[in-house]
């Protein structure tokens, strides 16, 4: 599932692995509150997210993500697989990996994990905290990085 916001010709291609439809559209609107430039996709599963990645099936056309926003608790896998999955394919392992939590445990849970993101956000409840979270996330990830890598 795509969905395009023209807010600015910086554009960021942005993968969200996410199960829950409700988070998907959060994510979505709050994105055009922030007036983020953006194309969003969004994938439910693991084999979803690894055939979108590795261009397969129905994903054969899709632009490689400047960005991956990945649940860590996935239906039938765990983030942690995905995140093994991309960081050890060396076309994707320089593609930044924030881990998206509901969980407040959210550090312990990635201490755990053999593979590490290059960051982890816990899911705030109120809707103004996401809202935050969500300008920080531009603010940094789409703006500082994308400038560093683009110089």
């Amino acid at each position: 599932m795509e969905w395009k916001s023209s807010v600015s010709s910086q554009e960021a291609e942005i993968l969200l692995v996410e199960d829950n439809p409700g988070d998907v559209r959060l994510v979505r609107e709050l994105f055009i509150d922030a007036s983020i430039a953006n194309t969003l996709h969004a994938v439910a599963t693991e084999e979803e997210a690894l055939d979108f990645l590795n261009k397969r099936g129905e994903f054969a056309d899709t632009p490689r993500p400047d960005i991956i926003l990945l649940d860590w608790h996935l239906p039938q896998a765990t983030g942690e697989d995905v995140l093994r999955a991309i960081k050890n394919n060396h076309e994707l392992d320089q593609v930044p990996v924030i881990v998206l939590t509901g969980s407040t445990a959210g550090e312990d849970l990635l201490i755990s994990s053999e593979v590490q993101p290059d960051a982890y956000l816990t899911k705030p409840l109120n809707p103004d905290d996401f809202v935050s979270l969500i300008r920080s996330f531009e603010l940094f990830w789409l703006t500082v990085l994308r400038s560093s890598s683009n110089p």
